[in-house]
């Protein structure tokens, strides 16, 4: 029986992986010094000149602001893009570009008019990796569409194995659009730049909307991940079929500023210009303006960058090679099998009331496939976002409760 999706989110079916973990852990922390590791909210420091910024457009807030973004800003980000990715992008900063209040508001509207621009028969589909960020499931229910869990395991690279989909010609006959993250929220994991060409290729060939989440890409342990607009550039057909979405959250310590943007497909931009001027609110004057000031600087991205790093170390030096743990490519998560403690929500239930470590199960942050396997059922998902000594504590104590 097919899923009403409109229903499930209307009537309060599907919640949050977050309301799931306070229902599961409903009883007192085994410890007097609890650590919560579930939430990605970075606590590294913020640019300091973010609030002076803010307070230098303070007068914007008597004005409504421009849907499309103001110059400054669109230009500001087009700059950071070919800095970051290569002059080659030359992105036009007047038609392939859309700030978005944060990554989030982006994804979700981005599948209204992905879905309204293929005629398909059936269903449409709506390709989701997964574990996911929820934006995608939900935009994929809003819109009517049937979601298609696309399992990202070891076995895969933590990516979905592309060779599956591209045999499944039915399925992407009524494909309207793929959400793929890289880095990957939260296995980590970094798409090649052949990955993305051969995903890019498959959208095109169905013409269907690629949808590349790269808020995590500038948290690398190597080098610098792979940019879809960056692989696009060296097509004949330049950006067509793909939009890139990114913020400060991560990069820069903003996630309470709320700024994001969405970058690619003119074509498809000026869809989703309409469909937001319609029913999206716009990004504040003042954030607009600090925004512009916040893409333009690098020396906070590399601090941050290298606090990351030195959490990292600590997590090679007490986990080693335990529940399966590597260095991630990039973000901020670790990806640990407990399957030892018999599933993730088991793990999450025993750390919590052994040790009063929090974390996340992985089958939270999924859903199960069409063969009901959910590939997070075994994994917890940990955010390295607190100290360092706070996170090696932590992981010091999940290793003597495992023990």
């Amino acid at each position: 029986m097919a899923i009403d999706g409109l229903e499930v989110l209307a009537d309060g079916t599907i919640v949050s992986p977050f309301t799931r973990l306070r229902r599961l852990l409903d009883g007192p922390p085994g410890h007097q010094d609890p650590i919560d590791l579930t939430l990605g909210e970075p606590n590294e420091t913020m640019p300091a000149f973010v609030a002076d910024a803010l307070r230098e457009a303070a007068l914007t807030l008597g004005k409504y602001p421009p849907v499309r973004g103001s110059d400054e800003l669109r230009t500001a980000i087009a700059t950071w893009l070919e800095r970051r990715y290569g002059v080659e992008l030359a992105v036009d900063a007047e038609r392939e570009i859309l700030p978005c209040n944060g990554s989030r508001e982006g994804l979700f509207y981005a599948c209204f008019p992905a879905v309204g621009r293929k005629r398909v028969k059936g269903r449409p589909a709506v390709l989701i990796c997964n574990p996911y960020y929820q934006a995608y499931m939900g935009a994929a229910y809003a819109t009517g569409a049937e979601p298609v869990f696309l399992n990202a395991t070891s076995e895969t690279g933590f990516l979905p194995d592309l060779d599956v989909i591209a045999d499944d010609k039915a399925l992407l006959e009524r494909t309207a659009a793929f959400y793929l993250c890289s880095p990957a929220n939260p296995q980590g994991a970094v798409a090649s730049r052949a990955y993305l060409a051969r995903a890019l290729e498959l959208a095109r060939r169905y013409d269907f909307m690629l949808f590349l989440d790269e808020c995590y890409s500038e948290i690398y342990s190597g080098a610098p991940p792979v940019g879809g607009l960056e692989v696009a550039a060296d097509t004949p057909e330049r950006f067509a079929n793909i939009v890139v979405f990114n913020s400060l959250s991560k990069r820069s310590n903003l996630p309470g500023l709320r700024s994001g943007f969405m970058a690619g497909d003119a074509r498809f931009l000026a869809q989703l210009f309409e469909v937001r001027n319609l029913i999206g609110p716009q990004v504040p004057g003042p954030t607009q303006h600090a925004s512009a000031r916040v893409w333009a600087d690098e020396t906070h991205v590399q601090i941050n960058r290298e606090a990351y790093a030195r959490k990292f170390d600590v997590c090679d030096a007490v986990l080693g090679n335990r529940f399966g743990y590597r260095r991630p490519d990039g973000g901020f998560f670790l990806w640990l099998d407990l399957a030892q403690f018999g599933n993730g929500a088991d793990a999450a239930v025993t750390l919590w009331k052994r040790c009063g470590v929090k974390v996340i199960p992985g089958a939270f942050l999924g859903s199960d496939d069409r063969r009901g396997v959910n590939p997070g059922s075994n994994y917890v998902r940990v955010a390295l976002v607190q100290r360092q000594a706070t996170i090696k504590e932590a992981l010091e104590r999940l290793v003597h409760v495992a023990a």
